[in-house]
């Protein structure tokens, strides 16, 4: 299996997953400018035509893009390491989790607010429509250690998003008390603090490599 990613974006989540798993890939990274494979300088378009990761190839060599499409097939394909759910209801619920991670949290909240591009008035919008997700999730996490009943694929999304939470300021968890501690679990969980640490050199070497050649 190969995934292509960039450093602590969100495909850092299916690292975590495949790291809770134990699994073997190949990890090829994209510079999210040049949209080049660094390994070999590919051109990335050639694997998915919208640039996008996360992106695997499987053992079979079929492609799979989309984090909850992506995270729901290591799960299904690793169905030892417990990352799933399920079936009936408990799968659904995994469903809607990846879902409302991927749609009203990572594209509906933290890209507006990371894109440097967008004018201030629209980050206020964006931050203002977005409270009243974060108030969502935190009741729902009060009291509980997983969104399911055991750490899921949905927990490894859902981390990575929350962790982009250091680049945006207009963000303070601590009005989120039960996200806060969620993410403070998180952050020791072995396999996230292995994906952290990697991807955070690589993520540095990525800032210098932009410096470079500006």
């Amino acid at each position: 299996m190969k995934l292509y990613f960039s450093p602590l974006a969100c495909s850092m989540a299916t690292r975590i997953a495949l790291y809770e798993a134990g699994a073997e890939a190949r990890y090829l990274e994209v510079d999210p400018k040049s949209k080049k494979v660094l390994q070999d300088e590919s051109d990335f378009f050639s694997v998915n035509p919208l640039g996008l990761v996360p992106t695997i190839s499987t053992d079979d060599g079929l492609v799979l893009t989309e984090n909850a499409a992506i995270l729901q097939y290591v799960a299904d394909r690793f169905p030892d390491a417990g990352i799933g759910s399920g079936a009936g209801i408990e799968r659904s619920r995994l469903h809607q989790w990846l879902c409302f991670i991927g749609t009203e949290l990572h594209k509906g909240l933290f890209v507006t607010l990371l894109d440097r591009k967008a004018p201030a008035d629209v980050h206020a919008y964006t931050l203002k429509k977005g409270l009243s997700r974060l108030d969502y999730l935190n009741k729902y996490l009060e009291g509980r250690e997983f969104l399911l009943d055991h750490f899921s694929v949905a927990d490894a999304y859902l981390g990575t998003i929350l962790n982009w939470t250091m680049a945006t300021p207009q963000i303070d968890l601590t009005k989120w008390p039960a996200i806060n501690d969620y993410l403070a679990r998180f952050k020791t969980r072995p396999s996230v603090m292995k994906a952290l640490a990697e991807e955070f050199e690589l993520y540095k070497a990525e800032i210098a490599r932009h410096k470079a050649a500006a």
